[in-house]
């Protein structure tokens, strides 16, 4: 089977999961797709490669023996699938893709629009889709599960954050003030409800059965106002060209407590905290453009 993965994902896992790594994967992928379709419960013609895709997954269009339309994921075992597989059946369609079968390290899921994302609306419309959308994902994990939680997954961060500082010591200051925020934060978690995890407006796309589902989940178990905090930034880069750029980011910390009723101040902590973890994270990775504009979002905050 012949296609050529796109470049985004090439360059992404190659940073994300080291070069060597990310290589053997790619060149196994022929065979890790045959071995998908064949296992997914479900038989499938692939169409085309989804492109541009996203950064650690390739994304196959395909369609079923009976005319349903639908997307086959395919993940190295570093991008989790297996947690991305356990919400989704738990959400079972409710806010997210649904889940149509799975095999090893892949995910047939229901076929969305990936060229309709949110992003394609208005900020105030896509915001307000985007609350209605990601509060049906906060329900009660399922009994017995594996997710992590928050003060886990963000624990993990801390060095890295740290090492940053130590390298360029100009970030000290806002090193030291996310991570004191976090460690006030996860003292004491309000909530564990299943979250998304990678919330974001481009990760909201546009369905058949309702209008807006979410994909791409980095699952995990915690309080909603970590699940806001990556919205929080969204559109970063109009942001930054915008003389009220920092109003805005403070409104839209407002906006999205009220609307949902979120502790204000803790989500303004997680926001602060996931745009300089975020920040630093893509500075040592090279992305110094999108590093940069992070770190001076996390400033305003």
């Amino acid at each position: 089977m012949g296609f050529e993965p796109p470049q985004r994902l090439v360059r992404a896992l190659g940073e994300s999961c080291g070069e060597a790594a990310a290589a053997d994967w790619l060149a196994r992928l022929p065979a890790l797709i045959e071995e998908a379709l064949s296992s997914t419960g479900r038989r499938v013609t692939v169409e085309r490669v989804a492109a541009p895709g996203g950064r650690s997954s390739l994304v196959l269009l395909v369609t079923c023996s009976d005319g349903t339309p639908a997307a086959l994921k395919l993940a190295p075992a570093g991008a989790a699938p297996a947690p991305e597989r356990a919400a989704l059946a738990h959400w079972n369609g409710w806010g997210a893709v649904r889940l149509l079968g799975d095999g090893p390290g892949a995910l047939l899921l229901e076929r969305l629009h990936p060229e309709v994302s949110l992003r394609s609306l208005p900020e105030a419309k896509a915001l307000l889709e985007a609350a209605g959308t990601v509060r049906r994902l906060w329900v009660e994990p399922p009994a017995g599960h594996g997710f992590e939680t928050v003060a886990e997954r963000t624990g993990r961060r801390v060095g890295p954050m740290r090492a940053a500082a130590a390298a360029d010591p100009a970030l000290e200051p806002m090193v030291s003030a996310a991570l004191a925020a976090r460690a006030e934060l996860v003292a004491h978690s309000p909530e564990l409800l299943l979250l998304h995890g990678n919330f974001r407006q481009s990760k909201v796309l546009a369905g058949e059965r309702v209008p807006w589902l979410t994909v791409g989940p980095e699952p995990l178990v915690g309080e909603r106002a970590y699940d806001l905090a990556r919205l929080v930034r969204d559109r970063v880069e109009d942001l930054i060209a915008s003389s009220g750029g920092a109003v805005t980011a403070r409104r839209r910390v407002r906006r999205l407590a009220d609307s949902l009723d979120v502790d204000q101040e803790r989500l303004h902590a997680w926001t602060l905290f996931r745009a300089v973890e975020s920040g630093t994270r893509a500075m040592a990775a090279g992305r110094r453009q999108e590093g940069e504009l992070t770190l001076e979002f996390a400033s305003w905050l």
